[in-house]
């Protein structure tokens, strides 16, 4: 269930209740008038469906709530209640597959913007990479999979397609790519500096690592490893399971690759360098691929089983 906190204008307060009450999956209804001061107007708060709430929401919207007043959505972690109880079996779906668009475009677009923090944790992350790959220690190329963010911009960018949101497609696109830029940038120059002091040479590089050596070597396995992690990763945001986001982050080799790339640039090693880029876009290309046809498919059924939900009660309806 979620819970719902709408500050509506008084003229608008009656219009909102209807909404709610002839949602099905709505129940909890609560009404203070005047009990708003900034911006002044009427308090409504209602729980609904995990089901319903797109529905509910895009109707508010409509009715020009979020511009005359507030929506504020929370989820609820614990209900004890029968008529909630009573909403959710009313409600069409399943609640772990119904996908909160509005939730998700917020989401994406914090993760997608090009911020210092951001630019912070790629770079650790890409620099830990470089470190293992030169070590061939598997543990911390784990760690900086786990480290990197890079998978918010990629699901904002999915987003963004499937919702047709040009603006956060290329906010999404420029934070994704000036991310890697400026960690592969200062990662080089992190190369330089372990080789003046003797912790990086180019003996470890050019060795055989059997631990890590598949981040300059991309195949097909690559490409869908990345294509089942995108999915799952994006399965993960839909349905408000975000431990599955870690398992994603350490499935694909985006960060490691990155590293790879820029400590071979600092040695001239031109075919790792290469083969590092190729395994970069490979893995950026198959979790793009994979969310936005995950966010596709799950659209469409979404909108089926909505469609066959209002065809039986018309037919109950009728009878």
């Amino acid at each position: 269930m979620l819970h719902l906190r709408l500050i509506t204008p008084a003229n608008r307060t009656d219009d909102v209740v209807r909404l709610i009450e002839k949602t099905v999956g709505t129940t909890h209804l609560v009404v203070m008038p005047g009990a708003a001061r900034n911006p002044a107007g009427d308090v409504v708060m209602c729980d609904v469906a995990r089901e319903a709430a797109d529905e509910l929401i895009g109707a508010l919207r409509a009715l020009d709530i979020d511009k005359t007043g507030s929506i504020a959505v929370e989820n609820i972690d614990l209900s004890i209640s029968k008529r909630a109880e009573k909403a959710e079996e009313e409600a069409p779906g399943e609640a772990a597959d119904a996908v909160l668009w509005e939730h998700l475009a917020d989401a994406t677009h914090e993760e997608s913007t090009l911020s210092f923090t951001y630019v912070a944790f790629i770079t650790l992350a890409t620099m830990i990479a470089a470190c293992g790959v030169v070590l061939d220690n598997a543990i911390l190329i784990v760690g900086a999979m786990a480290v990197g963010p890079e998978f918010g911009p990629l699901a904002g960018f999915s987003t963004a397609i499937v919702q047709r949101h040009p603006r956060l497609a290329l906010r999404s696109m420029i934070a994704l790519l000036a991310g890697f830029a400026v960690a592969m940038v200062v990662t080089v120059g992190f190369s330089y500096f372990m080789d003046a002091v003797g912790l990086f040479t180019q003996e470890q590089l050019d060795a055989d690592r059997p631990n890590t050596g598949f981040v300059w070597a991309p195949d097909w396995f690559s490409f869908v490893v990345a294509v089942l992690a995108g999915t799952a990763g994006t399965l993960s945001l839909t349905s408000s399971k975000s431990g599955a986001l870690v398992g994603v982050a350490i499935s694909v080799t985006t960060v490691p690759a990155a590293a790879n790339a820029a400590v071979a640039l600092s040695y001239g090693d031109s075919k790792q360098t290469w083969g590092s880029t190729e395994q970069l876009l490979l893995n950026l290309l198959g979790i793009i691929l994979a969310g936005t046809l995950t966010l596709l498919a799950q659209k469409w059924l979404w909108a089926r089983q909505r469609d066959r939900q209002a065809r039986e009660g018309a037919r109950a309806g009728g009878n």
